[in-house]
């Protein structure tokens, strides 16, 4: 099955890899060497879309890389960390890939270890090296980075990775991305934590994923996210941003600017205004940045770690 531009499908579940790569675009040959690796993480990157739209309209989202598939592949959807690089692994695994799935931490320098499980990142072992995979983070890597310190290359934006205490490493995103930087320990590996966190994220009310509407992309080197209203255009050489007016104009900027087809989504407008309206008050939404609650964030992490909860 390796090596050929057709993959034959496995006995069984009808979830295969060839229905994937046909996804991203990618018909050459792959096999379980570096050039497919970089291939097949950068044609997922620049070809599917993150977004969280299933978290606001209040359907259950899970890990399951059979659920991943059948949304991503076979309705044409995107998804959160959890979806996007469990169905990379999926396909990293199918390949022939030795991957595993760690436990990151997003915003684990200002919050603390609660953090961790919040995303999922891959951890490639190929020809004694060690690779990160991860597609998962909105705005993060394009391709797949070696295991080693020092600034990222192959990313429009600016990016590095730092090891830190405890044999941990910290990704720093560009200083003007969404997320500023996320934890991994490549013998974090804990199912449970990875479980419970997407729960969480999912179902609080205080989770960034409840509370704002989030859809990203790349196209080729620029970065659009899609904000509640504020639709962003990032690049090497500045930004550029605009607001969407209306419901109808939500749903089309989804279905021609990040390939989501999804008219459901005009029943989030009413809970989009209001959330742009509590982030922009008095400000102006294409100057400022947003007021972000972090001590709100705090109380929801410290009433879910209570052992009362």
């Amino acid at each position: 099955m390796l090596g050929v531009a057709a993959v034959e499908p496995r006995p069984g579940p009808s979830m295969t890899l060839q229905r994937y790569l046909d996804r991203i675009g990618l018909h050459e040959p792959v096999k379980p060497d570096l050039d497919t690796l970089r291939r097949v993480h950068r044609a997922h990157a620049l070809t599917l879309t993150y977004e969280n739209l299933d978290v606001q309209l209040g359907a259950p989202v899970t890990r399951d890389a059979a659920a991943s598939f059948d949304k991503i592949v076979r309705r044409g959807r995107g998804g959160w960390c959890y979806e996007m690089n469990g169905l990379l692994a999926f396909a990293l695994e199918e390949i022939g890939f030795d991957v595993t799935r760690l436990a990151g931490a997003v915003m684990r320098e200002e919050l603390g270890d609660f953090m961790i499980g919040n995303h999922l990142v891959l951890h490639v072992r190929l020809d004694g090296d060690d690779w990160i995979g991860d597609v998962g983070f909105g705005d993060g890597l394009i391709e797949p980075v070696p295991l080693k310190e020092g600034p990222i290359f192959g990313n429009p934006l600016a990016c590095r990775l730092e090891r830190i205490a405890g044999g941990w490493w910290r990704y720093h995103n560009d200083p003007r991305a969404g997320g500023p930087s996320f934890d991994f320990h490549p013998a974090v590996t804990d199912e449970t934590l990875l479980e419970d966190r997407c729960r969480f994220l999912q179902t609080d009310p205080m989770s960034p994923f409840v509370q704002n509407a989030v859809v990203q992309r790349w196209r080729n080197d620029e970065h659009w996210s899609l904000r509640g209203r504020v639709l962003r255009v990032l690049s090497p050489g500045g930004e550029r941003k605009s607001l969407i007016a209306s419901a109808d104009d939500y749903v089309r900027t989804l279905r021609i600017d990040f390939g989501v087809d999804l008219p459901e989504a005009a029943s989030l407008w009413p809970a989009i205004e209001k959330r742009h309206e509590e982030l922009f008050a008095g400000k102006d939404p294409l100057g400022a940045a947003p007021t972000i609650p972090t001590e709100d964030i705090r109380d929801a992490i410290a009433a879910a770690a209570s052992p009362n909860r």
